[in-house]
């Protein structure tokens, strides 16, 4: 058992690895029914729409905006649906950017459907909306799942009938999914934290205490709970401070500074050496002492004095923990440290209680032991590994040239190469036990430990390795990168083999003129292309190409998602060489600029002096949008202060579905065609 645990709970630890906000619903959703009696019912789902937001009706016609769509099931088949469903009445307007009239609701959007109840058993609908809002050209699309119960006793016709509300959905499914994958990851960190040195051994001795101080043995464990309860509390209570404390605007500055990047570079290479027996963090013995002389008082006051000694006694094995939690969350939503402490408490909490409840299993627990150790030193290394990430970001971000993706990857592969021959038993640390054997499930992770050397080592010479996109520094800051050698040599070929004139027709559709910025900025996959949008402008007017923006930053780990799974598309990759004039504006990017060009914002009265902060006042100007990566379709024709009238397409985010990124390009391109002749 203690092998297999072992095993499981270091695999669990790499999925910590991936802890990576999403874009706020300004949709609010409530799902009610109304009795009308004789079994029938009227289905009422209603959206509160924020201001300025608007979303299209499920008639919108064909070739206009994405429409709503609800999809409904009658579950257990036991209703049946009684004509179609109906909508309040839309507001409706020709629009010129897609040649039909457009069907839209704003503040308010209501639909009914009636049904009737055929067995009040199996009566339950449940239904899918999938749903566009937009704003200003900025365009998101839902998608929100219910279920509305009908079963029970029915009123009786001459009754009063009355609607009773059943489900209220604020947010969209994604960002609820984006919080509940953050819980579970930290729920999984809390795990880790259990097995620690100084917090496992505790769980017999803490059970134990509960289980003989007091004759009354229900009362013992009402006190456990408590005891565990409060240990969740104390937790939670950290992620609220910090989510107060911090706040959006501090979070941001969190994301795109190089002083907080330095600083959790330094602080997780603390952890990793406090991991692998260099020291302890511990606090003030005055502090335990204190909590601890509290805890022997007894009662509820006792048990929560015990959880918060628990916490100070555990804190140099898991403040390493709490703290890469706590600064993943702090990178995200204001919500997320509240989420994530809620999640790793509930994981330290959860052995406390059942053990308390069922204190014969306490025999089951294997013997505190080197493999505890193990645990400990292997989080070191994924620590390391996790550092480095924040000191790319601020390499990136001010071009220190420090981390350059085959020098980063190469870390990676000595750490992880360091922690394979851990397990095999070939470095030992200062508080190791020998190992005299290696156990089957050891041997399995030192396999995968491997596997993953090997996977990264062909990132080294141009292997986009795709599965860690976001956490590895562009492809394009390779020095040595084969696939780039390739299309250069076969570039060459073929401009060799065509005829002056052809050769430099060719030249002047690649480029019309040497972009700005292009010494130290670089689109992916050998595309050419610009970084100031005017410039970037001037050439699709001169080819007569529609332009492709590409919203990014140097820290945008869906950014580079996107490009290394969506843009590798061959097809997507052909159009965006051939069909558009593509543009990256990097919103986080510190390049000084000219003096000359510095400029007072219209938009927060704010001086703009990086070329970072340029492109992040355009986006939020033009675009009414901060997120990244954002894309926009525009139409070279585009002039003067309203932009968002030429764009060709809705902005469209993060999305990984090839297949639609695919379809947005194809359709944009159609629709700068249509309004610019066919000599594109």
């Amino acid at each position: 058992m203690k092998k297999g645990l072992f095993t499981f709970l270091l695999t669990c630890i790499l999925a910590v690895m991936s802890l990576s906000a999403q874009v706020e619903n300004p949709a609010t959703w409530t799902f009610s029914r109304t009795d009308l009696g004789k079994g029938e019912y009227e289905l009422t789902m209603k959206a509160i729409l924020e201001p300025g937001w608007k979303v299209y009706s499920m008639f919108t016609p064909e070739g206009g905006p994405l429409a709503t769509t609800l999809t409904l099931n009658e579950e257990g088949k036991g209703v049946e649906f009684i004509g179609k469903a109906v909508e309040n009445e839309p507001q409706k307007h020709f629009d010129e950017l897609f040649g039909v009239d457009v069907w839209y609701f704003e503040s308010e959007y209501i639909i009914r459907q009636k049904v009737k109840v055929t067995d009040p058993v199996l009566a339950v609908v449940k239904g899918t909306l999938e749903y566009q809002v937009c704003q200003n050209g900025q365009c998101i699309l839902f998608d929100t799942d219910f279920d509305i119960p009908l079963g029970g006793q029915q009123q009786n016709v001459n009754e009063k009938t009355a609607t009773e509300q059943i489900q209220t959905m604020p947010g969209e499914s994604s960002k609820d999914e984006s919080l509940w994958t953050f819980f579970w990851l930290a729920f999984i960190a809390g795990l880790a934290a259990v097995v620690m040195p100084c917090v496992f051994p505790m769980i017999p001795m803490t059970v134990s205490f509960f289980m003989h101080g007091d004759a009354n043995k229900a009362k013992a464990k009402v006190k456990a709970l408590f005891f565990s309860f409060s240990i969740i509390a104390i937790y939670t209570i950290l992620g609220v401070v910090v989510s107060i404390f911090l706040g959006p605007d501090f979070i941001n500055w969190l994301s795109t500074n190089w002083v907080p990047n330095l600083f959790f570079f330094i602080v997780f290479m603390i952890f990793a050496a406090s991991f692998f027996g260099a020291f302890e963090i511990v606090l003030p013995s005055w502090l335990v002492n204190k909590s601890d002389k509290q805890a022997d008082k007894g009662g509820y006051i006792g048990a929560f004095f015990m959880a918060f000694t628990l916490v100070l006694v555990s804190f140099s094995c898991t403040a390493p923990i709490v703290g890469t939690v706590l600064v993943e969350a702090a990178r995200g939503s204001v919500l997320r440290p509240i989420i994530g402490m809620l999640g790793f408490s509930f994981a330290v909490a959860l052995p406390f209680g059942f053990f308390a409840f069922f204190p014969s299993k306490l025999s089951n627990l294997p013997k505190s032991g080197g493999w505890l150790n193990a645990v400990k030193v292997v989080l070191g290394f994924i620590e390391v590994a996790l550092g480095l990430k924040f000191l790319m970001v601020a390499d990136q971000t001010y071009h220190w040239g420090l981390l350059d993706r085959e020098v980063y990857i190469a870390i990676w592969v000595a750490v992880f190469t360091l922690q394979g021959l851990y397990l095999m038993g070939k470095l030992k640390f200062k508080n190791d036990s020998d190992l005299s054997y290696i156990g089957v499930p050891r041997l399995a992770f030192i396999i995968v430990t491997f596997a993953f050397v090997v996977y990264l080592i062909p990132g080294m010479f141009g292997a986009p390795l795709k599965a860690l996109a976001g956490y590895l520094p562009p492809q394009e800051t390779i020095d040595f990168d084969v696939n780039r050698i390739v299309r250069d040599n076969t570039k060459e070929i073929i401009k060799s083999g065509l005829s002056a004139g052809d050769r430099n027709r060719t030249v002047q559709s690649e480029a019309c003129e040497e972009p700005k910025y292009a010494d130290f900025l670089h689109l992916p996959h050998g595309l050419e292309g610009y970084y100031d949008f005017q410039q970037a402008l001037k050439c699709a007017r001169a080819q007569n190409k529609p332009l492709f923006i590409d919203f990014t930053g140097h820290g945008c780990v869906n950014c580079r998602e996107m490009e290394q799974s969506v843009w590798s598309d061959p097809r997507i990759l052909d159009m965006l060489k051939h069909d558009y004039v593509v543009v990256a504006l990097y919103v986080d990017d510190k390049k000084t600029l000219p003096e000359n060009e510095w400029y007072i914002s219209d938009y927060d009265g704010k001086q703009k002096k990086t070329l970072g902060k340029k492109n992040a006042d355009f986006q939020i100007k033009y675009f009414h949008s901060n997120a990244q990566p954002n894309y926009i379709l525009l139409d070279s024709r585009a002039e003067g202060e309203d932009l968002e009238k030429y764009m060709l397409m809705p902005a469209r985010g993060y999305d990984l579905n090839r297949d639609a990124f695919y379809n947005y390009l194809k359709e944009g391109l159609k629709k700068f065609k249509s309004l610019n002749g066919p000599k594109v």
